[in-house]
């Protein structure tokens, strides 16, 4: 039956609507070769943008503000061709993104950055925080310059992940590979962190009021003085959300950390002005001082003690000659009496008998003083032999 011109009328009226609805704008695709066609599509972005970008040089010193998908159509921007991935120059600075939702950042490469790598962050705005973010498959290596410069630097955001990246490289005496302020509701996984510094710097750290994080199945390479530094020391200003007197606070709260693989650094793990966190299933492999450090950096008024530390089923194998204060390090102002341990299998390579660790509180079930097999570390294999008698342990158990 053939339709009424009316009929088509009203049709076509409620197409043009619905295409003109905030949030129902039709899905857009476009590829961009230079920094000028980037920097003009993400200016002008509408929720369903998938950007592409071609091969070539991209430079640096970005900044987009308000740039907004929506759950429906988030905006991805992405490699057009994953093996030959698009490169941005950070030598004049990076990427930043303020106020931002529902956007994903895919197989990008970004190098030789002299200030921090990829910023995102809530644009200064403490109550309306950037959500919805995905940070995949990307390269971020630095060139190692000293002091503060981070290669991932995420400012009060909540609801987002970051997967299968690969991080080298960011400041020595003082930078991170993934510095986390006052972020809510994240999923870290599956990324290889890879650095030089054993001392200043910090692999990822989450501070700041961060919460509900989860850190599985990454690889730590000599990822600075602390692979994990689950807390640290925040100015007070840029807690978030603000501070209100009178209630308690810590650096860090609900933080699980399970399924990584750590070689090297200061200490793989440091509790520091930390209220709860779960650190279970890694293999921890010749850390050069300390398996794990408590510590209370912040102590203002209202702080807690760092407390409610929880350290099981890991795999921990040493040297003797690399080993401090029994493997332990306990600064002042902290509640180590709240921390408990279990279940850790616990081998030092050059001496067995000289395996056992000196815990705050008492083991339970605790293996010490046998090899647990691990496959072929001095070729980076740190997964467990098919007769492992601690297959039951560290990163390879957990399901």
């Amino acid at each position: 039956m053939m339709k009424s011109p009316l009929v088509h009328c009203v049709l076509g009226a409620l197409v043009s609507l619905a295409v003109s609805l905030p949030g129902r704008l039709p899905a857009a695709e476009v590829v961009v070769n230079d920094a000028t066609g980037f920097r003009r599509e993400l200016n002008q972005a509408q929720p369903g943008l998938t950007l592409r970008l071609a091969p070539g040089l991209y430079g640096g010193s970005y900044h987009f503000a308000n740039l907004r998908g929506s759950a429906e159509q988030p905006i991805l921007v992405a490699a057009a061709d994953p093996a030959n991935p698009p490169v941005f120059d950070g030598s004049t600075g990076g990427l930043q993104f303020s106020g931002v939702a529902h956007l994903e950042l895919r197989g990008l490469v970004i190098t030789n950055f002299q200030q921090n790598g990829l910023n995102l962050d809530d644009g200064s705005s403490y109550e309306t925080p950037a959500h919805h973010i995905v940070l995949r498959n990307l390269k971020v290596v630095g060139s190692s310059p000293g002091g503060n410069r981070d290669a991932i630097k995420l400012s009060g955001l909540v609801d987002f992940e970051v997967r299968d990246c690969e991080i080298e490289g960011w400041g020595t005496g003082g930078g991170s590979g993934i510095d986390m302020v006052g972020c809510h509701r994240g999923r870290i996984e599956g990324n290889q962190l890879r650095h030089t510094d054993s001392v200043g710097s910090t692999g990822i750290q989450a501070k700041g009021d961060t919460s509900e994080i989860v850190i599985r199945r990454n690889r730590f390479e000599n990822a600075g003085g602390r692979a994990i530094n689950i807390g640290g020391s925040t100015g007070l200003q840029f807690f978030r959300p603000p501070l209100k007197p009178g209630e308690e606070h810590s650096e860090a709260s609900d933080i699980t950390v399970e399924g990584n693989t750590f070689i090297g650094s200061g200490a793989p793990v440091a509790f520091v002005g930390v209220d709860g966190a779960k650190v279970c299933f890694n293999t921890i492999y010749h850390p050069k001082r300390w398996a794990l450090r408590i510590l209370q950096e912040t102590k203002a008024p209202g702080f807690v003690p760092s407390r409610n530390g929880e350290f099981t089923d890991n795999i921990v194998v040493f040297d003797s000659r690399d080993w401090g204060e029994g493997g332990v390090n306990i600064g002042a102002g902290t509640a180590p009496e709240t921390f408990s341990f279990a279940r850790n299998w616990w081998y030092c390579l050059d001496n067995p008998e000289r395996s056992r660790p000196r815990l705050p509180t008492e083991e339970k079930s605790g293996v010490y003083g046998k090899d647990p097999e691990l496959r072929d570390p001095e070729k980076g294999d740190f997964t467990l032999t098919p007769a492992s008698p601690a297959r039951n342990y560290g990163a390879s158990a957990l399901k």
